[in-house]
């Protein structure tokens, strides 16, 4: 009989057998009880089994889809000799299992909640025939199988593949993967899984199939399926070697036409790929799926990338101009995983910044050389020191490597990701790009195809440089922030400069002492007029070079002596953020705004601008005379306004004020709604002196532009509507004019929710009205409701925690969603400071009835609410009982899930 008709009696013979087994047979389960198990990285060991090859068919039903799994196996050499097989499993029927064709005994294994264990598995080769079944449809989780819209898709990464069928779902165990999908050919007509397609085609009863071949060993985190009805944006690629790559976007047929930018985005990714780092692609075929359920931002698994709908469907109409560099930026990282992820992967979870912190260095690379490199940077560093820093100063800090965890789901951190990456950019700095690409050029050819660890991938460094990073790998062991500080010293006899440098690092959770860590110190030097110099150290000879040096600390403390250096010069310390450190340095005022007019490090005249508004605004906390530095705030941005810039986007940046956080990391014990009234003062006062410049800033660059997202139209646009927020802050007639007319007469989404958001925060009269017109003219886009509700719970008006209570209950709202719990409820938690830090504490009452509530519903998306409470030391004490008595009630709550057990545990801890 031909292929087709014999996979259709297949799936029919093993419906009645499997059914006879069931009735037979009843289960061992043990339940999880107690404090749940924490797991160890001095507690690897290799995996007793090795998986050659595995073949899955899926008969898909969103009620009650079969899973067969044929495992070609083996013992691991470096394994226990005597070792029973562990295969893990979660939320699994079991309807059979076989060995080597023949049913096993009862007896012969052991089924508990979380895994099925063969006892006496063969010593020789063999395969094992698992059948089991499972439920998509309650799977609010979203994690292994489930339905999203009426379409099957899958999230296997950390442990999900657990959840489709057992296996020893750890990274370590990679092969070849064989998948046919079955289903009903009229409502899933698409079929996709991993690799190149082989087969497919008709079966009985109105069904079809589709049969994937991946060539390339992965983990089984890596594999993926979906089938729904989709529609498809088909694109060509030729690599540099000639091969040519068909490229594939599916979204519902209504959305198609937004896929158009992450198409290009992906090309434009493939070719920076091949030319920076010689990486080319390896399949004939390179899918990338929206999906608008998705705990993640996307996923890479291989050949069928799966991404939230958020980052990839974008139109002039419903995109900001940030929601298009989003997309490019997500849609390198995915594909970037192809060789630092995917073709070499995780030898076990505590390794995760090897593949993530690796790859974000990569995509923030790819961004810069796309756009503007120094607003890229500047982006990075605020994200890493308004979020990360905050992560490793507080109850969850863990280093880049964890030493353990409990549910791994919730070490996806900005501490693995973006301090990962920081770690990867300062090997780069200390031996320069050449070295770096020799390193990764051996790292690619020595572990193609293989596991590894965050130990192998330095090794590759230091091999390919004959460089010794011994001390250097302490960033991956060692949590915490280290603090330098700089004292200076000048000699005007000798012209000397002596800079001191200490480095320091409190105790973190698990960590009571820390050694020294190797840090790269870019510093400059600038003369009484501004102009670079070139620091020479010692000893040195008198040669031109860079007027940057990377100076390497090592010590606790480390001194160095600048020769030639004439009287008046202001020194330029840590440019371009060169390492994820606190730098403290006593600054007076007028250097920062010497150094905010001169320095000619763009990272480093944005920052100096940074800490003089960060100076203003604690003065103004601190109940101080802030006028005389108001006063440099007013002439330092009047003076860089007046001049211009020909990145206006970079510019934008000069003339906005710190975000709270960063203010607020310099306070201890922080009162929140005060230091919100500080900087909304601070800020008011530079809108209402520098009226008439932000006026003509903004009628200067407000341009009609349609379809336009160039670095020049993007800029404009940036520029334009910081003018108008400041402009807005004034709250009179004019301002609330301007902003209704901009609002009305938008051409791009980035304008018009520029204007809606300072309608929002103002007393404007037809605020409400404004609102209700958007969501009438854009209810239909998900995405757009979901910036909606955004704007609305970010509102710095009192009486939002109300607004966002009767959002909940609008039938836009729905919490199964994680795009919508993150764009209302998450929005308001962690970006609404003024609302969410209320006196009354409700704020904090509110979060935790959503994260019991969420606990049973999606306990991912529930432990990354949580986190919004979990630095509640940071707090004035009356907010710290409040903010400790919420994540009590959390943590004390019946049937808590591993995820928010291991947040409010770990934040509660003395």
């Amino acid at each position: 009989m031909s292929f087709h008709e014999g996979l259709g009696i297949l799936v029919q013979v093993a419906d009645f057998a499997v059914i006879t087994f069931l009735n037979d047979r009843k289960f061992n389960q043990t339940m999880r009880n107690g404090t749940p198990k924490t797991i160890r990285l001095r507690d690897y060991k290799a995996p007793d089994f090795i998986v050659e090859t595995v073949e899955l068919l899926f008969d898909l039903k969103e009620e009650g889809t079969r899973v067969t799994s044929t495992l070609a196996l083996r013992r691991n050499p470096k394994g226990d000799p005597a070792a029973p097989l562990h295969l893990d499993g979660e939320n699994l029927t079991l309807i059979s299992i076989k060995i080597g064709g023949t049913p096993l005994d009862p007896n012969d294994f052991v089924v508990t909640e979380e895994s099925l264990l063969l006892r006496h598995p063969p010593d020789r080769p063999f395969q094992v025939e698992i059948v089991t079944e499972i439920n998509p449809r309650e799977n609010t989780a979203l994690e292994g199988l489930y339905v999203s819209g009426g379409m099957f898709c899958t999230q296997c990464e950390a442990q999900g593949f657990r959840k489709i069928t057992y296996f020893p779902d750890r990274p370590d165990v990679m092969a070849v993967y064989t998948t046919t999908l079955v289903a009903d050919k009229h409502t899933y007509p698409v079929l996709l899984s991993n690799g190149n397609l082989d087969a497919r085609g008709d079966l009985l009863d109105g069904r079809h199939f589709a049969r994937w071949v991946d060539p390339f060993p992965k983990p089984s985190y890596l594999f993926a399926l979906v089938a729904g009805q989709l529609a498809c944006l088909e694109d060509q690629y030729t690599t540099s070697s000639g091969r040519h790559v068909t490229l594939q976007v599916f979204a519902e047929p209504e959305d198609i036409d937004k896929c158009g930018h992450a198409l290009e985005s992906l090309k434009n990714a493939m070719r920076w790929d091949e030319e920076r780092f010689g990486r080319e692609y390896d399949l004939d075929l390179y899918m990338i799926v929206a999906v608008s359920h998705f705990n993640m931002g996307a996923m890479e698994n291989k050949g069928l990338n799966i991404f939230n709908t958020k980052y990839v469907l974008a139109s002039p109409e419903t995109a900001t101009d940030s929601d298009y560099e989003h997309i490019e930026g997500v849609i390198g990282h995915e594909y970037f995983h192809n060789w630092t992820g995917n073709r070499i992967t995780c030898r076990d979870w505590f390794q995760l910044s090897l593949k993530e912190g690796l790859t974000v260095y990569r995509d923030q690379e790819f961004s810069s050389d796309r756009h503007s490199r120094p607003v890229k940077r500047i982006d990075e560093v605020n994200m890493l020191r308004n979020r990360q820093f905050v992560e490793d100063a507080g109850p969850l800090s863990h280093p880049v490597r964890p030493d353990s965890y409990i549910e791994i789901n919730n070490f996806y951190t900005l501490t693995v990701y973006e301090k990962g990456a920081e770690v990867v950019r300062m090997l780069e700095t200390l031996l320069g790009r050449d070295g770096f690409r020799k390193g990764t050029d051996l790292y690619f050819e020595r572990h193609d195809g293989q596991a590894v660890t965050c130990d192998d991938f330095i090794q590759c460094m230091e091999d390919a440089n004959g460089a010794d990073l011994k001390q250097f790998k302490l960033w991956y062991s060692q949590a915490g922030t280290p603090v330098v500080t700089l004292d200076e010293a000048y000699d005007p006899a000798t012209k000397t400069l002596t800079l001191t440098v200490r480095q320091s690092n409190a105790p973190s959770p698990g960590q009571s002492e820390k050694l020294p860590q190797v840090i790269p110190l870019a510093v400059g030097l600038l003369g009484p007029e501004g102009q670079d110099l070139h620091p020479r150290l010692e000893g040195e000879p008198v040669a031109p070079g860079s007027t940057t040096r990377v100076l390497t600390v090592c010590h606790q403390e480390d001194q160095f002596r600048f020769v030639d250096v004439p009287p008046g010069t202001i020194l330029s310390p840590l440019r371009d953020f060169s390492a994820p450190v606190r730098l403290h340095q006593n600054r007076k005022p007028e250097e920062l705004a010497f150094l905010l007019a001169h320095d000619s490090d763009a990272f480093n005249q944005w920052d100096s601008g940074q800490l003089l508004a960060t100076q203003a605004i604690q003065r103004s906390y601190a109940g101080e005379d802030a006028s005389g530095l108001l006063d440099l705030m007013v002439s330092a941005y009047g003076a860089i306004a007046q001049r211009g810039a020909s990145d206006l986007s970079y510019l934008s940046l000069l003339l906005a004020l710190p975000d709270f956080d960063y203010v607020a990391s310099f306070i201890k014990a922080v009162d929140p709604i005060r230091l919100h009234e500080a900087r909304e003062g601070v800020k008011k006062s530079i809108a209402t002196e520098l009226a008439t410049v932000w006026s003509a800033l903004y009628e200067k660059h407000h341009e009609a532009q349609n379809r336009q997202f160039d670095a020049a139209a993007i800029g404009r646009r940036r520029l334009k509507n910081l003018c108008l927020d400041y402009l807005a802050m004034l709250d009179t007639p004019e301002s609330h004019g301007l902003c209704m007319t901009q609002f009305e007469q938008s051409h791009t989404m980035t304008d018009r929710m520029a204007a809606l958001g300072a309608i929002v925060n103002s007393h404007h009269p037809q605020k409400r009205d404004a609102l209700d017109r958007f969501y009438e003219t854009w209810k239909t886009e998900d995405l757009v409701v979901c910036k909606w509700f955004t704007l609305q719970a970010t509102c710095r008006q009192p009486g939002v925690l109300e607004s966002v209570q009767s959002l909940m209950k609008h039938p836009a709202f729905d919490i199964r969603t994680p795009n919508h719990v993150r764009s209302l409820i998450g929005a308001f938690t962690q970006s609404n400071p003024a609302n969410f830090h209320t006196e009354d504490g409700e704020g904090y009452r509110f979060l935790a009835d959503q994260v019991i509530a969420l606990n049973g519903i999606n306990p991912q998306i529930a432990s990354r609410m949580l986190t919004a409470l979990t630095a509640w030391r940071r707090f004035d004490p009356s907010r710290q009982l409040l903010m400790q008595g919420a994540l009590e009630r959390v943590a004390n709550t019946p049937e808590l899930s591993s995820d928010v057990y291991e947040v409010a545990s770990k934040a509660l801890a003395k």
